[in-house]
């Protein structure tokens, strides 16, 4: 069975199969921000979403990192290294674009985990 929850004019922001979450892409709400604190922001919004789906960071699998800099890679770095524990760390992709929708997004990013 397959639940979907958070829908958007173009997306579910959740969707479970068999156990498995798919969180949709997740931005800074603060754009303003910095990278380390746009990366900062998006970690938090993760923890709320995957508690609100009755799991939590420790279950994460994989985590794609999509950002504008790759010379802000160190400064997103230190963000995720810092909310994640390092046995608990998932399969990861950092991905450099040119463009995530506005100039001022610096990173997105999408994860998949257990519930």
């Amino acid at each position: 069975m397959i639940q979907r929850t958070g829908q958007t004019k173009i997306m579910h922001r959740v969707v479970e199969g068999n156990g498995t979450l798919y969180l949709g892409g997740i931005v800074a709400d603060d754009t303003a921000a910095s990278m380390e604190h746009q990366t900062r922001q998006i970690c938090a919004k993760i923890d709320a979403v995957l508690a609100s789906a009755g799991s939590d960071k420790s279950k994460l699998l994989s985590a794609q990192l999509f950002i504008t800099d790759m010379k802000a890679k160190e400064a997103m770095n230190k963000a995720w290294t810092e909310w994640l524990s390092p046995d608990q760390l998932p399969a990861r992709a950092t991905i450099g674009v040119a463009d995530l929708g506005s100039p001022e997004i610096l990173i997105e990013v999408v994860v998949t985990a257990l519930r």
